[in-house]
């Protein structure tokens, strides 16, 4: 089985923006009624939306099961309050379960969280609860910057996350770091403001001792763990100037990258210097980059292309990075 680890809903109905749009048109009226409403998406909507994206990529590509999330970037954790990021999520993710169900050989739901700049972390806790014990859901994206780019919030490895953490701990499941758009505009969102996160992330991680206190977290740093695997060195000189542990031991069962990287040069990097047991397969299709490369006539983000170029890896490489990666870092993953 081939699992991709990395997928969003981007392909979504329109009536999901449209609610979006009246939400946040409503927040110019502080007197309006916080009300959550309705989104009025029909089945066949839904599979209209997915048979020729997503379903036809799996079926082209090979892939079996995509771990699948409401879109990132739509997220907006910067946008309104935390009612307002409440409502969102709250509909964001009962569209992803609506996938799961409509199609679950296909799909697995990861839950997008009602973060909201300067609020408790209690509203992800409940969100998160609900998700995995009701709706099937086998992760999270967390945001370490609900501001969309003014990074306000505290580092991941800050005891205000530790709540959350526990809740992870407890539901045994995983958080992919994911940001949502930049609203600052020396950040563009899916080029810089989604890479310097994965980084930032990863040294916040380097940096302190989280895992001392929680040595069963989780965490997948996305598009192939941003800077880290071609700044190695640097990290490791890091590491070791810090007294802090080898890169190695430090990711070994807590740190895992995905391989939403884009060129099979930059997915040779990954492999040959991330442990393979810290890496799982990702694509982010249909994502950020949906074009095709001119210089070798497929789609950039077929991923599992460069990793089937890549001679060198072995048969349990291959297991590992496709599936049993996965459903290590995943284990609510069905059978």
């Amino acid at each position: 089985m081939i699992i991709d680890c990395h997928g969003h809903y981007t392909t979504a109905p329109k009536a999901l923006q449209t609610y979006r749009d009246a939400q946040i048109a409503a927040l110019k009226d502080p007197a309006a009624p916080r009300v959550k409403g309705t989104v009025a998406i029909t089945d066949d909507e839904i599979r209209a939306s997915l048979e020729n994206a997503q379903l036809k990529l799996q079926r082209e590509r090979g892939t079996d099961v995509t771990i699948f999330s409401p879109r990132a970037s739509a997220m907006g954790h910067h946008i309104g309050d935390a009612t307002t990021s409440r409502h969102w999520t709250e509909h964001c993710n009962d569209l992803i379960h609506r996938v799961c169900t409509l199609y679950p050989e296909n799909f697995v739901g990861v839950c997008q969280l009602p973060q909201s700049p300067g609020s408790s972390v209690e509203t992800s806790i409940a969100e998160l609860e609900r998700c995995v014990n009701e709706l099937g859901f086998i992760g999270c994206n967390l945001n370490p910057d609900p501001s969309g780019g003014h990074w306000t919030a505290p580092p991941l490895t800050d005891r205000y996350w530790y709540p959350f953490y526990e809740k992870m701990v407890d539901l045994d499941v995983p958080a992919m770091v994911h940001v949502s758009a930049a609203c600052n505009p020396a950040f563009h969102t899916t080029g810089s403001h989604y890479i310097n996160a994965d980084t930032t992330a990863f040294m916040q991680f380097l940096t302190a001792d989280l895992f001392k206190d929680f040595p069963t977290l989780r965490f997948i740093v996305p598009h192939g763990g941003g800077a880290v695997p071609y700044h190695w060195g640097r990290y490791r000189g890091i590491a070791q100037d810090l007294k802090r542990p080898p890169l190695a031991d430090l990711i070994r069962n807590n740190i895992y990258f995905d391989t939403c990287v884009y060129h099979f040069a930059g997915i040779e990097l990954l492999l040959k210097i991330v442990p393979i047991d810290n890496i799982l397969f990702g694509s982010e299709m249909v994502g950020a980059v949906r074009g095709i490369d001119p210089e070798t006539g497929h789609y950039f983000d077929d991923t599992k292309r460069y990793i089937d170029k890549a001679a060198w890896l072995s048969d349990d490489d291959r297991r590992k990075l496709f599936e049993g990666n996965a459903r290590k870092v995943y284990p609510r993953l069905r059978p």
